[in-house]
């Protein structure tokens, strides 16, 4: 079975369309019986992807820095918690546990997630797909900056083919297929 990381908002405040297609990419997860690693999280898409899979019997493993779990951040439904030390710790735990990468829309530590997985890909640290799921133009201005930083000549070409970028969480499965697939 798959693992894939999911990185998304803590944030319970956003639009309800970002929570309606965490919710809705958990009940693909577990059609395609791919395994959920996330930030362990209760609220926001976290706890939405999180909740919609554990409804439907799919596999979650929740990674949190111990500080969080401290303050109950830490969803209780989710029997497969790591702990971690640190929020580096989380990271890595990320990359060693996944056989793929999926951004949904969040805040700074989204961001954080995804370049940081970006560099390690461009360094050749690590190998998988990463897919942006760009809800309603919501990654434009991060994808504008991505793409400028190539053609500023900060990255190579070939750098964009490090991460994939679709509309929708429905194409997000068939994406992961086709490069799981080139990549064999």
């Amino acid at each position: 079975m798959p693992k894939v990381s999911v990185f998304c908002a803590s944030s319970s405040r956003v639009d309800a369309k970002y929570l309606n297609s965490a919710t809705e990419l958990g009940h693909i997860f577990c059609e395609e019986e791919i395994t959920l690693v996330y930030g362990g999280g209760s609220a926001g898409l976290m706890g939405a992807i999180a909740d919609s899979m554990l409804d439907k019997g799919g596999e979650v493993i929740g990674v949190i820095p111990e500080f969080m779990k401290k303050v109950e951040w830490d969803h209780k439904s989710v029997e497969d918690m790591r702990t971690t030390e640190s929020m580096a710790t989380r990271k890595q735990t990320f990359w060693d546990l996944s056989d793929g990468l999926v951004a949904l829309p969040g805040g700074v530590g989204t961001i954080e997630e995804v370049v940081e997985a970006i560099s390690l890909l461009r360094l050749k640290r690590m190998t998988m797909p990463m897919i942006i799921v760009n809800l309603d133009g919501y990654f434009d201005p991060f994808i504008e900056m991505l793409n400028r930083c190539i053609d500023e000549k900060f990255m190579n070409q070939s750098d964009r083919t490090l991460w994939q970028v679709t509309a929708t969480v429905a194409d997000v499965v068939p994406l992961l297929k086709k490069l799981w697939r080139q990549n064999t």
